[in-house]
């Protein structure tokens, strides 16, 4: 904005002086009165032009900008939505392998906050039960599952996420 300010400022000084040179050409000043006062209106008018087609050119780069960030934020919104969706097609593909193994209700509560990483002492804390029958419970998840532990049951949910080979880098 003050941009355009000083464009403003630089034109009505150009017109003030151009007014100046009319004058003085029919007064009859001297011709390098006239040049000097000539050239001050013409760099007064460049600069000005110049500031305007700049201002132009940062508005039209601001609308391509603004455009873009539109266009990433609505990729945005689709990637959240199609996380969104993914979790819970995940979260069902676990609840099926946890039925595929008959685990209980209870037992499905707490391999579920076993995957989320929490401790015994919190799962117990969660679920308003001493952490001996987490602990139990958590036995018979492995055992029902045929793993050996905690590590190896998140593993079971994970390994087919996870490539022999890191990604080539982009």
């Amino acid at each position: 904005m003050k941009d355009l300010g000083v464009a403003i400022i630089l034109a009505v000084i150009m017109l003030l002086n151009l007014a100046d040179v009319v004058t003085d050409i029919n007064l009859g000043v001297p011709t390098w009165h006239i040049i000097e006062e000539s050239m001050i209106v013409l760099a007064a008018g460049l600069t000005a032009t110049y500031l305007i087609i700049e201002m132009r050119g940062r508005a039209r780069e601001l609308v391509r900008l603004t455009e873009t960030l539109s266009r990433a934020d609505e990729q945005i919104a689709n990637v959240t939505e199609e996380m969104r969706n993914a979790r819970r097609q995940y979260a069902e593909l676990i609840h099926q392998q946890f039925d595929a193994w008959n685990l209980t209700l209870s037992e499905q509560q707490v391999a579920m906050l076993l995957l989320k990483g929490l401790s015994f002492k919190e799962i117990a804390l969660v679920r308003d039960t001493r952490e001996k029958t987490v602990r139990q419970q958590a036995s018979t998840i492995y055992a029902k599952s045929g793993v050996d532990g905690r590590h190896a049951f998140a593993a079971w949910f994970l390994e087919d996420f996870l490539t022999a080979e890191p990604a080539a880098a982009a």
